[in-house]
């Protein structure tokens, strides 16, 4: 064991100087995507560049930007083994509507390293709050470097998140940063899988009284997208999240999907989920323009 956290600390402790050596911005073709580049983003961590896949409109202009975000895991070794996001389905369905996307792979992540922002903590006091605020951190700082540059547009921003990523961009939305125009949050919370048992929330109590901090703040419109089968927050806990979201003051429109073939934890970047969603993310974004 202490092998391996040798390891892990080394490794964070490589990315975290390869980071402070490069410099951010675009570094060339991004492997395994279809038209995605490879790029450094600053994050919230001094230091510490983000590793990110930015797919761009081939036409001339500046366009919105869709921030896509991935998941997360207490156990360091699993994040230590995080690949660089890309999220190919989803980043290619925003991409066709004009939007430039970027995905980022937040700290204490896979290669690019540094301190992990949004630990949750215990079971027992469980910090879903600060998990999620920090996550946000993360989150914002992606949207302030692209939105910095010439070919993207600082209003329309839309913040997409998968499972923690999903609870990030309803953190972010709490904050009502400027130029955010919308959060979708599908399949969204933290503590999921208790003990490594599907349908079993670490602490569901204090997440869905999280979910309503954030909801007494956030004026930002977002839409929530559960499948039917998701085993890391069934229908039933994600309902509650949503209800007191909004009954907190947020704007939330919830969307319970279908079961998919698989975990329906998976709904973001399935072939099946996307034939879901897609409408209902193509109706939310005309409301919300």
């Amino acid at each position: 064991m202490r092998r391996i956290i040798a390891g892990l600390a080394a490794g964070a402790a490589l990315a975290c100087a390869t980071s402070a050596w490069a410099q951010p911005g675009p570094q060339g073709a991004a492997a395994g995507t279809e038209g995605g580049e490879f790029w450094l983003i600053p994050s919230p961590e001094p230091g510490v560049l983000m590793r990110a896949t930015v797919y761009r409109p081939q036409q001339p202009g500046a366009f919105p930007l869709a921030v896509i975000n991935h998941g997360s895991d207490q156990s360091d070794i699993q994040r230590f083994n995080y690949a660089t996001p890309t999220y190919p389905i989803s980043a290619h369905w925003f991409l066709a509507r004009g939007y430039v996307v970027v995905v980022p792979q937040r700290p204490g992540h896979g290669e690019t390293g540094g301190r992990y922002l949004e630990d949750q903590g215990s079971c027992e006091n469980a910090d879903y709050l600060g998990a999620g605020l920090g996550a946000a951190a993360s989150i914002q700082a992606a949207i302030d470097y692209m939105t910095a540059r010439p070919f993207v547009r600082r209003d329309g921003t839309v913040a997409i998140g998968q499972s923690a990523g999903g609870w990030g961009v309803l953190a972010l939305a709490s904050r009502n940063p400027p130029g955010l125009a919308a959060a979708i949050n599908v399949a969204g919370g933290r503590g999921g899988h208790s003990d490594g048992k599907p349908d079993s929330n670490c602490a569901p109590d204090r997440l869905v009284a999280a979910a309503a901090r954030f909801g007494a703040t956030a004026r930002v419109p977002t839409l929530w997208l559960y499948a039917r089968n998701d085993s890391y927050f069934p229908p039933a806990l994600a309902q509650r999240m949503a209800l007191a979201f909004g009954a907190a003051g947020g704007r939330a429109e919830f969307r319970l999907l279908p079961a998919l073939t698989d975990d329906g934890h998976g709904l973001l970047e399935s072939a099946e989920g996307a034939a879901a969603w897609e409408p209902l993310v193509a109706e939310f974004l005309r409301k919300v323009k």
